[in-house]
């Protein structure tokens, strides 16, 4: 069991909503968390940017890193989307295990 945590946004709640649905029908993750509206503030192709975006905080197995990167590049309107992995190395033993136990019946579906 690597249980990991992957961060990234989307541009409006509708799509964070959606991209959520699909990663836990799918199994590719056992929880996400669609956070309240933020402004972003970075610097684009030599241009500070600021835009409205939507967190979300994904919970899965780092075996399920491709398939989760995929769906979020495939909602994602933007040439380059925030993708962030953080290694979960502790925790609540039972949550963590209810993580691999809602993820590892993927390789069923």
């Amino acid at each position: 069991m690597n249980p990991i945590l992957i961060i990234t946004n989307l541009p409006d709640k509708m799509s964070a909503l959606t991209l959520a649905e699909k990663l836990i029908s799918t199994r590719l993750a056992a929880c996400v968390n669609v956070q309240a509206e933020c402004t972003s503030f970075y610097r684009w192709q030599d241009k500070i940017e600021t835009s409205s975006e939507i967190p979300i905080l994904i919970k899965t197995l780092a075996q399920h890193y491709a398939q989760v990167e995929k769906a979020i590049k495939a909602a994602h309107p933007d040439e380059l989307p925030e993708i962030i992995t953080v290694p979960i190395s502790g925790g609540l033993p039972a949550y963590l295990q209810w993580i691999a136990d809602e993820t590892l019946i993927l390789a069923k579906n």
